[in-house]
């Protein structure tokens, strides 16, 4: 995509990939709105990024993705973008009786797959309409390969993975280009109050983000980053597989 002159909406924008990617593309010259729950801290990322907007925005709620979808469109008609980042990530053991947390697991399909597919639906008929648009998934590269600790989330980046193929095929007549975005462990909060393993060190966030915005600047539909390239790479998303995709999807 295009790097500059953009109308573009990011999820969970307060935040993390979510705000370094929003800060990125502002200074590229796009209007950026970011979405997320907190409005102090929106509000504050805007008084720190002028002409930058915001909108309140809860993911795991579908009212609010509703009306926060008509905000951002009849506020921003020339939104052009939208970015799926949101998402939580829980540690959940099932050897272990009783170790589940089941209001935990389904907020975490709740807001980083059901979300994302809402945000999607509420988003696309006004994207549809627009010359040239991109909708950009986060997925991770825990999607191709899982970290066994954290089961619900490596499940549902797999699955974004797989819808984004899917929706990339149902839009593949229209003005909507999907691209996958497949980050590596990175250094946010998302893992927030966990011990991290020894030996191991996540991506710098400004690293991340560099590469990033490099890999979006292209015409890929996945672009993966950093050690998730490995990852990537590991997985069945070669020739064989788009040949089998193609069979099955004519």
């Amino acid at each position: 995509m295009r790097n500059h002159s953009n109308t573009i909406f990011i999820t969970g924008g307060g935040s993390g990939i979510g705000r370094g990617l929003a800060e990125a593309f502002h200074k590229l010259g796009n209007h950026v709105i970011i979405g997320g729950r907190r409005e102090a801290v929106l509000g504050d990322i805007c008084a720190a990024n002028s002409g930058m907007s915001y909108v309140v925005l809860d993911v795991a709620n579908s009212e609010s993705i509703r009306t926060a979808a008509g905000s951002v469109v009849s506020r921003f008609p020339a939104l052009n973008c939208v970015i799926n980042n949101a998402g939580i990530q829980r540690v959940h053991d099932f050897s272990k009786a009783g170790g589940i947390d089941e209001s935990g697991m389904a907020a975490e399909i709740e807001t980083n797959l059901l979300g994302l597919m809402r945000v999607c639906a509420a988003f696309l008929p006004h994207l549809s309409r627009r010359p040239e648009a991109t909708l950009i998934n986060i997925s991770s590269g825990l999607a191709f390969v899982p970290l066994a600790r954290v089961p619900v989330y490596c499940a549902t980046k797999a699955a974004t993975h797989s819808f984004c193929i899917s929706l990339r095929h149902q839009l593949k007549h229209t003005s909507v280009r999907v691209v996958e975005l497949i980050p590596p462990w990175v250094d946010t909060n998302l893992d927030q109050g966990r011990p991290r393993p020894a030996g191991r060190a996540p991506m710098p966030l400004p690293e991340f983000i560099s590469e990033a915005m490099e890999g979006l600047s292209g015409d890929a539909d996945e672009v993966s980053v950093g050690d998730a390239k490995f990852l990537y790479a590991s997985a069945g998303t070669g020739e064989a597989f788009i040949k089998t995709f193609s069979r099955m999807n004519p």
